[in-house]
């Protein structure tokens, strides 16, 4: 037989799937990557676009190899990701905001019904932290305004663009989560990051860690380019680019390119903070991919 010619084999891409929520701040984050302006290196990448909620469930089974997760929701889920060393949202001093159709304080809400965006959001992890004694239903993220507005609950805790737009609506902000945190910790409130599952080669990991590090830096260093693409997910902002930038930089920014040591301990002090209040059944280590 004639061997002097090979046939080679079709090579074949590796499929990563890259799931996150359909906002704003995560389409910026990601721009890079979903449309192909970075080297992925043989890979494939392929984004699912879910609430957080439902990313946080899916990640229960380890349906994707790279997931945006809430704190609240990784503190259950240690054992199947670790957190990429980059991509995290903070609010530093600014954060979900509990919103009312009039003017209430703290006290006001013991007992009553509030509209929450998950179980496993940080939003409602920070919620009870801050006021443990409320009943808490879970509405769609987008439309918790609505139930407030329309009376189907006393209150609601917004994420997303309806933290810039709930006054639109007439509605009260009775506590910025994010104010509060600052002023019990001095630092920020970490709200979401991105989770590799744990049984991907190590060598993968770190290749996946360095894209999405880069994919946020391209994000970051042309801003109006990314932004006119993000802006297309921005919900009740679509028209306003003005508040639309302003959300972005809210949580795409120099927190989101690295947690840095600060950015690590405020991931672990409120774990730790949840689980002295008995909202998480065990302590947790944050543990991070180190690149």
């Amino acid at each position: 037989m004639d061997t002097s010619v090979i046939p080679s084999r079709a090579m074949t891409k590796t499929i990563i799937r890259i799931a996150h929520s359909p906002d704003s701040d995560d389409a910026f984050m990601f721009y890079a990557l979903t449309q192909g302006l970075l080297d992925t290196e043989g890979l494939e990448i392929r984004h699912v676009l879910q609430d957080i909620e439902t990313l946080n469930q899916a990640a229960f089974q380890g349906t994707y190899e790279i997931t945006a997760l809430s704190f609240h929701g990784y503190a259950r889920l240690a054992d199947r990701y670790q957190l990429m060393p980059s991509g995290a949202s903070f609010g530093d001093g600014y954060g979900p905001v509990v919103v009312s159709r009039t003017p209430k304080g703290r006290a006001d809400l013991v007992g009553c019904r509030v509209a929450i965006p998950g179980e496993l959001t940080t939003a409602n992890l920070v919620l009870r932290l801050w006021q443990p004694e409320v009943r808490t239903e879970i509405v769609p993220f987008d439309k918790i305004l609505d139930a407030v507005v329309e009376g189907e609950v006393d209150a609601g805790v917004v994420i997303h663009e309806g933290q810039l737009t709930y006054g639109d609506l007439g509605l009260r902000a009775v506590e910025d989560l994010g104010v509060w945190w600052k002023e019990e910790t001095g630092g920020p409130l970490p709200l979401g990051g991105n989770g590799i599952r744990r049984d991907l080669d190590p060598a993968l990991k770190v290749r996946l860690c360095r894209l999405l590090t880069e994919s946020i830096a391209y994000g970051l260093d042309h801003r109006d380019e990314a932004l006119d693409y993000a802006i297309r997910y921005a919900r009740g902002l679509e028209d306003d680019r003005e508040r639309s930038d302003r959300f972005v930089g809210m949580y795409v920014n120099d927190w989101t390119r690295g947690y840095g040591e600060a950015g690590r301990r405020a991931v672990q002090l409120l774990l730790d903070r949840g689980h002295e209040a008995g909202l998480l059944p065990q302590r947790v280590v944050a543990e991070f991919i180190d690149v």
